[in-house]
């Protein structure tokens, strides 16, 4: 097998490292573990130094969130692996779950990402919200899963086994290709936390890469073990930087349109929270696109780079849902992905 390197981000999370890691050094003797700490002010590191002497530490200097953390890390073992493992700190691993996606990808050198299958730690017949199995993207740039459309977590009857072709693969627990990683110029710093691999994965297939999901290997997500799933923190990364993504990597017709038919729709988004009560997550959408607004002039400057080097290339569309799932979802009631019309996928 080739080189594995096993990259996990630390940032205070001792008592993630002291209920997950055990599981990772059982079933991972394939691999090599590494640690990339974002200047954890916990006891963490001394946790890590006392009880694992034995796996590799880098130090980042400040915390510079999920993005900045592991383009730091990653730099710092540059050449030193074939494939990554992106893996969350709060993440259970099984028996064999590395070998099936690395077999994969050594059989298909187009493959630049891959996850595997993501249930719920505390639910574990249920998919996790962060990749289930397999990320898919709207028509307006809303990402969704195989198991998950926004908030509404399927339970798991291996309906959604078969190994695919997927758009976007989970960061809680992700293989990259490190060649293709680093030729990509790794994740935003911008975005900090969120989103930021669905826009590696977006970019990697404007390239004519493969980001692919394979159930045979299955892992156990807590889910929101650094910001719950509706902190005002967390709501206002994912509105952000899913403009940052849309804006960079979209490649139809009329952009200003596809932006503000998106502000819209985010608006709407918002008078649903106010709806619920949910006052702060409201504002979170609104001051989302204030600063979205104010980046766009360095955001243009990437999506110009971005079109150059990927001008003369075959953009690989899988994975795309060429209906709203908005509306599908809340309009016609399609809670499952099973009840999407296979034939709306670009396949």
């Amino acid at each position: 097998m080739n080189k594995v390197g096993i990259i996990i981000l630390n940032w205070n999370g001792k008592n993630h490292l002291e209920t997950y890691l055990p599981s990772v050094e059982q079933y991972s003797k394939e691999a090599q573990i590494v640690v990339v700490d974002n200047d954890s002010t916990d006891d963490s590191v001394e946790f890590l130094k006392a009880n694992y002497p034995h796996i590799s530490l880098i130090h980042n200097e400040s915390n510079g969130g999920f993005a900045k953390g592991y383009n730091e890390g990653l730099e710092q073992i540059k050449n030193q692996f074939d494939y990554y493992v992106l893996l969350n700190s709060d993440v259970e691993v099984t028996e064999n779950w590395i070998s099936p996606i690395i077999k994969l990808m050594e059989e298909d050198k187009e493959i630049a990402a891959c996850q595997p299958k993501i249930l719920a730690y505390k639910e574990k017949t249920k998919f996790e919200h962060a990749g289930a199995s397999g990320g898919f993207m709207d028509v307006n740039g809303y990402p969704f899963c195989r198991g998950r459309i926004f908030d509404q977590n399927e339970v798991d009857t291996k309906q959604y086994d078969s190994v695919q072709e997927v758009f976007w693969a989970t960061g809680a627990c992700m293989f990259l290709r490190a060649k293709d990683f680093h030729e990509m110029g790794g994740f935003d710093n911008d975005y900090f936390a969120h989103m930021e691999e669905i826009d590696l994965c977006w970019r990697m297939k404007l390239h004519g890469k493969k980001v692919m999901v394979n159930p045979n290997s299955v892992v156990y997500h807590l889910g929101g073990g650094t910001l719950n799933y509706m902190s005002p923190r967390k709501v206002y990364l994912n509105f952000r930087n899913s403009l940052f993504t849309l804006y960079k990597n979209y490649r139809g017709s009329f952009l200003f349109f596809k932006i503000i038919w998106r502000f819209l729709l985010d608006y709407v988004a918002s008078l649903a929270f106010i709806v619920n009560g949910e006052w702060k997550a409201a504002w979170q959408v609104l001051k989302a696109q204030v600063h979205f607004v104010k980046k766009l002039k360095s955001m243009k400057v990437k999506r110009i780079a971005l079109k150059a080097s990927s001008n003369n290339l075959v953009p690989n569309r899988k994975g795309i849902y060429i209906k709203s799932i908005v509306f599908s979802s809340f309009v016609k009631g399609k809670k499952h992905f099973s009840e999407l019309d296979k034939n709306n996928f670009i396949s």
